[in-house]
């Protein structure tokens, strides 16, 4: 089950199925799905994706599902990832709170958020090895470009789980924080993004895609950035901003 508030700009999207530490069946998929959909609809400034329980999500949900009738091509390629897709693209800043488990569609779901702080004891890798089956949900390519292949396929082949302190020491994900301290610190960042600057930040969450995605190198970035800048220079925030700082006085920014 996925539940969703929106509250002065903010969405909050929780996976709340603690029992079954927030794992994703294919309605699961398509209600989160619907929840980034009826977000951006909403016009919000940011977003907190967080999870119930002990842990943040433990991958796809598989109690029930019979190996010889497993559509595993349509679950992965069909649902999960235009999900990650859209998270991806999401449109404003978005930030994630991992607590214990965050396994194989839940590592899916952190890698395709902007932000992600983890609890320091946080369980981050691929357990699949005694299931037979392999990392997806886009873990091979974070791992081999911060671990490097060799750490890579070490914590594939023995399944063995780091922690979230060791995953940020590490520069997978942004910050480690103590476990009850986690949802607040999250919540708290996601807030003042959402009443900052977001016509800026969608400017360089964009550039950042350009230069993971595509590749550009520092020319192109900087010719990037020049236009960006240049469109933002015809915006409300941006002549909010300078107005703010020649009168020292905190800027008070409403997204156009």
């Amino acid at each position: 089950m996925i539940d969703l508030t929106i509250d002065e700009g903010l969405a909050e999207v929780v996976l709340s199925a603690p029992e079954k530490l927030n794992s994703l069946d294919e309605a699961a998929l398509a209600q989160l799905e619907g929840a980034y959909q009826e977000a951006e609809a909403a016009g919000v400034r940011a977003l907190l994706l967080r999870g119930e329980g002990r842990g943040f999500c433990a991958g796809r949900d598989i109690s029930g599902v019979i190996p010889a009738d497993d559509d595993v091509l349509g679950y992965l390629g069909g649902k999960v990832t235009p999900l990650l897709h859209r998270m991806a693209q999401f449109p404003a800043p978005t930030f994630a709170a991992v607590q214990g488990a965050c396994l194989g569609v839940g590592l899916g779901l952190a890698i395709a958020t902007d932000v992600v702080y983890v609890a320091e004891d946080a369980k981050i890798g691929s357990p699949f090895a005694s299931l037979g089956a392999t990392l997806d949900s886009g873990g091979h390519a974070l791992f081999v470009e911060r671990l490097g292949v060799h750490r890579t396929l070490d914590l594939i082949y023995t399944a063995e789980l780091i922690s979230g302190s060791e995953a940020v020491a590490a520069g997978l994900f942004s910050r480690a924080v103590p476990a009850d301290e986690l949802v607040e610190f999250t919540r708290e960042k996601a807030q003042r993004a959402a009443s900052g600057a977001t016509l800026a930040f969608r400017e360089s969450k964009k550039l950042v895609a350009q230069i993971r995605d595509e590749r550009i190198g520092l020319w192109e970035s900087l010719d990037a950035e020049n236009r960006a800048q240049a469109a933002l220079c015809a915006t409300e925030d941006y002549a909010e901003g300078f107005a703010a700082f020649q009168t020292k006085r905190r800027p008070t920014f409403k997204g156009h």
